[in-house]
């Protein structure tokens, strides 16, 4: 990955590059911003350009021996840490997991954690960054650089390092060994340990802008209406973006289970709303928040639409069908309602609350708010 290859983030492009022009690099950096905002390419670029034999004024060679090392994610002064589950009882290590990781890195740079749990088959497994990592994190920072440059670790979603893990590597982020840059990419700072992230400098990475996901979506040859309608979708994500262009199961699958809710709901049909319930509560956790993002998503549409302005809708041909007979269902009387159930659910999934709870208490909450019309 180079700074050339990147869409958009021309800001955070030039701020980079001008504290490795001017010497400035900091020890401890800390991407932060949302899912699917080219955050972990941007880092590996910013890698790629420390550890460049020949770098240019704007970017790395690309030709020299230590880029084609991190083209192939084999370079052995980068290292990698991010969150897995246990295959035993155990602790588990990234080194376990580093065959599918540089698969989905190479295949991707735009993934956000629901791309790897789904590489990982994870299932319903919580991912977490283990104690038994920030061993391996010290050991690799204080050997002796291969190259004889920078030693550099990526960190991605340092949020789910365990207390005891974030606590071990402190004093290494805190005192480094020389030449060592640690680089943390983030979707929410504020669940880093507070210790660490106070001894990082933060760079803010925001969503992509829809020009720019617009233009990422043509340029893989997606169609010019059809790449809007995504992009306004995705709201500046482009690992969802991809998704969508690549796979329609997850798109197709959660239209037909928000129709599902809706008609069931409707006629009142408690028993259909508990399998319903239970079917969602089988996704894994990072599926069911998405699925209740797209509720969201198509409640919002929904009730946009009654206001017959179709510039502002964001649906696509099949949401748009549904809408046609759903909107009128939603409306001044029950969408502030609907919207409060939903961020509530989606509260208690982030909380690893029981989800078949969660999800059946929910759709007999719909039962009441879909007939307040």
């Amino acid at each position: 990955m180079l700074f050339k290859n990147i869409y958009g983030q021309e800001q955070v492009k030039q701020r980079l590059l001008t504290e490795i022009r001017e010497g400035r690099i900091a020890h401890a950096q800390m991407f932060n911003g949302p899912a699917g905002n080219g955050a972990f390419a941007l880092a590996l670029a910013y890698a790629r350009l420390v550890l460049c034999k020949h770098p240019t004024e704007h970017d790395a060679c690309g030709q020299c021996q230590s880029c084609i090392m991190v083209d192939r994610l084999e370079h052995p002064d980068l290292h990698f840490v991010f969150p897995i589950f246990k295959r035993g009882d155990k602790d588990a290590l990234c080194n376990e997991f580093l065959r599918e990781w540089r698969e989905m890195v190479t295949e991707n740079p735009y993934f956000d954690l629901n791309d790897w749990m789904n590489k990982i088959d994870s299932g319903n497994k919580q991912l977490t960054i283990y104690r038994s990592e920030s061993e391996n994190m010290v050991h690799k920072m204080s050997m002796k650089s291969n190259q004889g440059g920078y030693k550099v670790m990526i960190i991605w979603l340092p949020e789910r390092m365990n207390d005891t893990c974030a606590n071990k590597i402190l004093k290494m982020v805190e005192e480094p060994y020389p030449k060592t840059l640690f680089l943390f990419i983030t979707e929410d700072a504020e669940s880093v340990l507070p210790t660490i992230k106070s001894r990082t400098q933060i760079i803010d990475v925001p969503a992509f802008t829809q020009p720019v996901l617009e233009q990422a979506l043509s340029d893989m040859n997606v169609l010019p209406e059809e790449a809007t309608i995504i992009s306004r979708a995705c709201e500046g994500n482009m690992a969802q973006a991809l998704r969508i262009i690549t796979s329609q199961g997850e798109n197709d699958d959660f239209i037909e289970r928000f129709k599902q809710l809706m008609r069931m709901a409707y006629v009142r049909n408690v028993k259909a709303l508990k399998t319903w319930s239970d079917e969602v509560a089988d996704m894994n956790r990072e599926q069911q928040k998405n699925f209740i993002t797209y509720c969201q998503r198509m409640v919002r549409e929904n009730f946009i639409y009654n206001f017959q302005q179709p510039d502002l809708n964001y649906m696509r041909n099949e949401e748009a069908q549904f809408a046609v007979k759903f909107a009128p269902f939603i409306n001044e009387r029950n969408v502030i309602g609907i919207m409060e159930e939903l961020q509530l659910a989606q509260f208690h999934l982030e909380r690893n609350v029981n989800a078949k709870v969660v999800l059946f208490d929910f759709a007999l909450k719909m039962i009441v708010l879909i007939k307040n019309r």
